[in-house]
């Protein structure tokens, strides 16, 4: 037994946007009550990550740690079509993840106690977002 899910978004920017819930019902949805869930977001200038998902000051220095390690405006990028945070928002998709895959135990995501799923939004203007869910036993 298994299913795909797919949860859809609009982000209003740069950050990283809570997925948890959506995750925790599109499990309950699959009927899975132990196996693998897998989150694929099917974008190349956004990602998905695991994080602290109590003190949003992690997440804020997450996002100022990676505008660091990536930033906007560097005169090596040459893909420079879509405005100056598209090159910088590719590659830290490269540097992240766009695909995680949990346990379902018991009928839900097996996250610890302060973890949550989320969508890592890296354009300032972004599109419309697809991540899929698969859960199966």
């Amino acid at each position: 037994m298994g299913s795909v899910a797919r949860i859809t978004l609009q982000p209003g920017g740069p950050g990283l946007h809570d997925l948890t819930d959506r995750l925790v019902a599109a499990v309950a949805d699959s009927g899975v009550a132990e196996g693998l869930t897998t989150a694929f977001v099917r974008h190349t200038s956004a990602s998905l990550v695991i994080q602290e998902n109590a003190d949003p000051s992690a997440r804020r220095d997450l996002e100022a740690w990676l505008a660091r390690l990536v930033p906007e405006g560097d005169s090596l990028y040459t893909h420079t079509d879509e405005g100056p945070d598209d090159m910088p928002a590719h590659i830290r998709a490269a540097l992240t993840a766009t695909s995680i895959s949990i346990p379902v135990v018991g009928g839900r995501p097996g996250l610890g106690t302060w973890q949550g799923l989320y969508l890592w939004e890296h354009r300032h203007r972004p599109g419309r977002r697809e991540i899929l869910i698969h859960t199966g036993a």
